[in-house]
């Protein structure tokens, strides 16, 4: 795309479009909470989409009597089920330990090959320029993503791929969930009751008689559907998801017109 398109192009089309979606998250539910209801609807649409799991999940507790080996264990089989009810067609799990990734050239190495595996139209992650953002994992796998998909199409990355009998991809957008200068609005109103629904079956991320986690899915489920009313009614839509879409072009030495 040439940068005089890119001033008068419509954000969320270039995702919304998309007929492949590799979408990378540092944690079980990351998309879930962030994406749920954009990613339901590309699947109804007919998107192919890929989750690409960076870390294993298994520092998420503040329950004492949950090891980090059954906690992994149990928050995979939750994103299991909760892809399925959203229409993620693939999972793939890096299984690096929850709280420690690091965006090393393995890691970056690890995503371009998923990139050249899937070739996907547009890659999905976390923000990882979000301000005040304290988890290493969501800021490292932001990185690590948006490096992957900036060297992911060079021919002298990574060649050792080509032996795998993969070929370069050139991702032609980037999407930024958690972003605090999103440029793109999706109308999720059709899809909501989906994202809620996927996002309580990570049952072991909530309050209950037998887990201590962020707070009760109900008050988590409040907080959601207000958040997306507010984004909703900026763009006049009942509930909506905001993104930071970005091409590669203007993940390069600042070329971002995308204010």
């Amino acid at each position: 795309m040439y940068i005089s398109e890119l001033l008068t192009v419509d954000r969320a089309s270039l995702l919304e479009k998309a007929k492949k979606v590799l979408a990378v998250q540092a944690h079980p539910d990351d998309f879930e909470f962030f994406a749920g209801g954009t990613i339901a609807k590309l699947a109804q649409r007919g998107c192919e989409i890929t989750y690409l799991t960076v870390t294993d999940g298994s520092r998420s507790t503040t329950n004492p009597k949950v090891t980090p080996e059954k906690l992994a264990e149990t928050r995979m089989e939750e994103q299991e089920k909760a892809a399925k009810i959203l229409g993620v067609k693939h999972l793939k799990w890096l299984g690096y330990t929850d709280s420690e990734f690091q965006p090393t050239l393995e890691a970056r190495g690890k995503i371009i090959r998923a990139i050249r595996q899937t070739r996907p139209d547009v890659l999905m992650t976390l923000d990882p320029w979000l301000p005040y953002e304290a988890h290493p994992d969501h800021v490292n796998t932001g990185l690590a993503s948006c490096w992957a998909a900036m060297f992911s199409g060079f021919t002298n990355v990574n060649q050792e791929h080509f032996g795998e009998g993969l070929e370069p991809h050139q991702v032609s957008t980037v999407c930024l969930a958690i972003s605090a200068k999103y440029n793109a609005y999706v109308d999720i109103t059709e899809t909501i009751d989906l994202k809620i629904k996927a996002l309580a079956q990570h049952k072991s991320q909530f309050q209950s008689e037998t887990e201590v986690g962020l707070g009760p899915f109900e008050m988590w489920e409040t907080i959601i559907k207000s958040v997306a009313e507010g984004f909703g009614r900026e763009r006049g839509m009942r509930y909506a998801e905001v993104f930071k879409v970005l091409t590669p072009l203007e993940m390069h030495c600042n070329l971002s017109l995308a204010r």
